[in-house]
């Protein structure tokens, strides 16, 4: 699709939402990241209202979370997803989630194929009601405040309830710079990252490729096999985007052997901490082209520390701060280590990042990233969470969270939301605790759950395992798994009762070392 089609397409589109809607309504998108995904996503902004973003692999009561939390006036959605040759209801479970409008795009064919509601929609007579009116051919955009909200995404924190995190108009601007600054994305590349518009990275990857003026390579399908090696192959793109997850998938299979990736003159990964080994075999994939690292968050609407082309690059290692962002790495006294000494600390951020959140709708923002941070050089320090270590060399490498948060296959939640799905899945567990944690020799976080017994049960952590995995999928989301169970006496805890995760952790590392490399 032209740039031009694109622009056509949207302004139909927004006519549309424009007909339905009301300047200012949050609408959410629940589908997978198609044309029309795309397409929609920009229609609703240009609409002067707000995108709502919901990634499609949410059970129902997480979707209804999110509507509920953005009071979200309509849904676009898919009447199934198509995956493997396989149908997996969608509307089904939007239906499930909330009585407010829902249209419905076909996966295939010229309409749905289900049975909708009175007050739902088909996309094609979503279209229709809009060309039916009075019109110009031409869509006149909203001029709103510079702060003024384009998408509400979410990200987990430790409460449980997902932080509702409000985008401005700033936020595009900041996402798009890392594109241009460390990726070098311009005019001419074809950028392919596989991610879903429920989750930072899709917006992110978008404006990154349009406004550096790059063509966006979509996929359709899993990106797990050879299928999307040989789409990379055949659309010859010039810039891959990873998450470390996928890159294990691909070297344990050796599903991308023989392919030409040549034109590759980059790769960037983000999402979760990468493994060494890893990154050497993703880049001999292409004669041993950079990757790019990134770190950064939803509410910072871009990355915080980089890889950039500009300096030496480390395996699995970031090399800098972020373009206009402060970093200081703390010890557990809270006090900033001096620029240049190695260290492990947790982060804190400089205050003022363009585009970044300074508000939150369904919790206090200053009391979530400010309360309790250091003063630093007159400034108090915004927190964000990660545990960072710094290298004799100089290059960062993310150890994992300080908070409760954990980031699985590149997707954050909170301990709180594992272990409220896996209460009462079996009559023998008393407590349960969910922690992720990365092998020793580092890679993406797995899941751990430590299970203590009531007296006088008795239960296999194999059986455990299934269990938690089968109650995670239904009432949270079916691309969480648990890898490993381990059955305690008791949790260690701090003199106050807080739960020490941290040593928990410390206690699985090495079996999951060995674990990831069976």
């Amino acid at each position: 699709m032209t740039l031009k089609e694109l622009r056509e397409r949207v302004m139909l589109v927004a006519n549309a939402v424009d007909a339905t809607f009301s300047k200012g309504d949050a609408i959410a998108i629940d589908m997978p990241m198609t044309v029309h995904a795309i397409v929609i996503y920009f229609a609703i902004i240009l609409a002067g209202c707000v995108a709502v973003s919901i990634a499609d692999s949410f059970a129902a009561k997480e979707i209804a979370t999110r509507l509920h939390v953005s009071n979200a006036k309509g849904v676009f959605t898919q009447d199934f997803i198509l995956r493997g040759g396989r149908k997996f209801p969608l509307y089904s479970r939007v239906v499930e989630a909330g009585p407010c409008k829902v249209i419905v795009l076909p996966v295939t064919g010229e309409d749905v194929c289900i049975k909708l509601r009175e007050q739902d929609q088909s996309w094609g007579d979503f279209l229709a009601s809009a060309k039916r009116l009075p019109r110009p051919n031409h869509f006149s955009p909203v001029y709103s405040p510079i702060d003024f909200p384009t998408n509400i995404l979410f990200s987990s924190g430790t409460t449980g309830e997902p932080k509702a995190i409000s985008w401005t108009q700033l936020s595009p601007i900041r996402a798009a710079n890392d594109g241009w600054a460390y990726v070098d994305l311009q005019v001419g590349d074809v950028f392919c990252y596989p991610t879903n518009l429920g989750w930072v990275a899709g917006p992110i990857v978008l404006y990154e490729a349009f406004l550096s003026g790059a063509t966006f390579a979509l996929y359709h399908g899993s990106p797990l096999g050879r299928g999307f090696g040989k789409f990379v192959q055949d659309a010859g793109v010039s810039i891959l985007g990873t998450i470390p997850t996928m890159v294990k998938a691909w070297k344990s299979t050796n599903c991308m052997e023989g392919l030409n990736w040549t034109k590759i003159r980059s790769f960037v990964t983000a999402g979760e901490a990468s493994d060494v080994d890893d990154g050497l075999w993703l880049s001999s994939r292409a004669y041993y082209k950079p990757i790019i690292e990134v770190c950064g968050g939803t509410e910072l609407a871009s990355s915080y520390l980089q890889g950039t082309l500009l300096q030496p690059q480390a395996f699995g290692a970031l090399s800098t701060a972020a373009m206009a962002t402060g970093v200081v790495i703390l010890n557990d006294n809270g006090v900033p280590y001096p620029d240049d000494q190695p260290c492990v600390g947790e982060v804190g951020l400089f205050p003022l990042i363009m585009g970044a959140s300074d508000r939150l709708l369904n919790a206090d923002h200053d009391k979530i990233y400010f309360k309790g941070m250091p003063m630093y050089k007159g400034m108090q320090l915004r927190r964000h969470g990660d545990i960072i270590k710094r290298t004799a060399g100089g290059y960062f490498i993310v150890e994992g969270r300080a908070d409760d948060t954990m980031n699985l296959g590149g997707i954050k939640t909170s301990s709180v939301e594992i272990e409220r799905a896996c209460s009462n899945v079996d009559q023998s567990v008393v407590e349960n605790i969910a922690i992720s944690a990365a092998p020793e020799d580092g890679g993406p976080e797995l899941l751990v759950m430590f299970a203590v017994l009531k007296d006088g049960y008795s239960s296999k952590p194999e059986d455990l395992q299934k269990k938690f995995t089968r109650a995670i999928q239904t009432n949270l989301n079916p691309l969480f798994k648990v890898s490993l169970v381990r059955i305690v006496p008791e949790i260690p805890r701090t003199s106050s009762n807080k739960l020490m995760r941290r040593v928990l952790r410390d206690q699985v590392k090495k079996e999951l070392s060995a674990r990831s490399k069976i």
